[in-house]
This record gives structure tokens, C-alpha cells and sequence, in this order.
């Protein structure tokens, strides 16, 4: 069940600088059935036609923001990389572990009723990559919060433009993505390059659902998402 015509639902976003949080924005630009608030630690540009506000605020004050704008549902795409984290497991966990639990717990105190999170295909709380292993830790401590409905996405490798980010790993993977993708069947279909933009879709999709749970969407789920997400000329 999605959220109902009679009026726009109330979204908030962290995240917003990363690749990810700008494509939540540029995906909300014209769309009347979604009000959409940022939150942020520092200044981003908002998209050209967007209406939407954008706090900054330490982390310690976003539990203040959530309780004066009352969101119904939030977006958390958090998330560090070890080499932006000076390859310091405490600075990565930081972020991509304690700020994205404390934003969770301070959501749900102030009466956030839906949570989706932006995780990675492969997160596992038992896995040997500190990336994986700490992205699953916080999958389980999530689905602990009490949220009405929690979804979690793991999608393949993001494609998209990055703001200053020169990893060449990703590089590679994204230049590749389009020979390798159509020879990625089965259980490797989740290991796919998946578009930004889709992904955002998807959560601004999830983020309209009420059923009540807890879910987990690799690839296939958070494509099927994306599609069913009205365009802009079906509102």
C-alpha cells in the first residue's frame, strides 16, 4: 500500500552529499506527491527546480530537526569509503555504523514510521571485508529499532558520477558494467552495476510503502521498485 493521494508525504534525507543523497533529490524535483527535507552536516546544491529545504546541523542536532519537521519516512544514505575514512577503521565505522544508527534510533524516538537504508550487496555481519562486515553489523542492529517498516537496500555496483572521488577500482567496474552485466545471471545477477538514480527511485518508492515488516532488495527487487514508481505526468 503506498502512501495515499491526499497529500505529499513527508521525507527526510541523509545523505544528501553522496552520490546516492543527490540522486534522492534530483528524483523528487517536480514531484507533488513527495515533500522532501535534507539534512546535512554541510552545505550541498540542491538540484536546479528543486523545492525542498535543507538543514545543517552537527549529527547531535538531528534529532532536533526530525522532531520539528515530523517526517513520516526517511531515506539514510550514509556511508564512507575506507579511503575517504584515511583507511581508520574507527573514522569508517563512525559514519557508516554509529551515524547511521544514532540517525536511526533519533528517527524512530521522534516518530519516524518508515526507514530505508542504503546498504551493499554482500553485507554480512560475519564477512572477512570490514566494509562488508561492518555494513552487515549495522543491517542487524537496524532491524532491532522499531520501526513500523524497515527496508534495506543492497544494490550491485553504483554507477553514477561521483563528486570528488577518484577510486579506480570503481572506475573500472562502471567502464566494464555494461560488457559484464548481461553475462551476470543467476546468483550473480545482485552483483550487477545498477544506475544511482535507479536506486533513488527505489528508495523513494519503498519509502511509500506501509505494509509493516522488515525487508532486504538486491538488485532485481530494487529495479521492479524503481519502475513502479509514477512518473512525474501520471501525478
Amino acid at each position: 500500500m503506498s502512501e495515499p493521494l491526499s497529500g505529499p508525504m513527508r521525507l527526510a534525507l541523509v545523505g544528501a552529499t553522496g552520490l546516492i543523497g543527490r540522486s534522492v533529490m534530483e528524483q523528487c524535483v517536480g514531484r507533488g506527491d513527495v515533500r522532501l527535507t535534507a539534512i546535512s552536516r554541510r552545505e550541498a546544491p540542491l538540484p536546479k527546480g528543486a523545492r525542498m529545504e535543507m538543514f545543517v546541523a552537527e549529527p547531535e542536532k538531528w534529532g532536533e530537526v526530525i522532531e520539528a519537521i515530523r517526517p513520516s519516512a526517511m531515506i539514510c544514505a550514509l556511508g564512507s569509503t575506507w579511503k575517504k575514512s584515511g583507511r581508520d577503521e574507527d573514522a569508517f565505522r563512525a559514519v557508516d555504523h554509529e551515524l547511521v544508527l544514532a540517525t536511526a534510533r533519533a528517527a524512530q524516538e521522534h516518530g519516524v514510521k518508515r526507514f530505508v537504508a542504503i546498504s551493499s550487496v554482500g553485507a554480512d555481519p560475519h564477512g572477512k571485508s570490514l566494509y562488508l562486515k561492518v555494513k552487515g553489523e549495522t543491517e542487524r542492529e537496524l532491524r532491532k529499532i522499531k520501526f513500523e517498516r524497515l527496508d534495506v537496500l543492497r544494490p550491485g555496483l553504483l554507477l553514477g558520477k561521483r563528486q570528488n572521488d577518484t577510486r579506480p577500482a570503481e572506475k573500472l567496474g562502471a567502464l566494464a558494467s555494461p560488457v559484464l552485466n548481461p553475462f551476470m545471471l543467476g546468483s550473480l545477477h545482485k552483483y550487477r552495476g545498477i544506475k544511482a538514480e535507479v536506486v533513488a527511485r527505489a528508495a523513494i518508492a519503498f519509502a511509500r510503502r506501509k505494509a509493516r515488516g522488515r525487508f532486504v532488495h538486491e538488485n532485481e527487487a530494487i529495479m521492479k521498485m524503481a519502475a513502479s514508481l509514477p512518473e512525474l505526468a501520471e501525478l
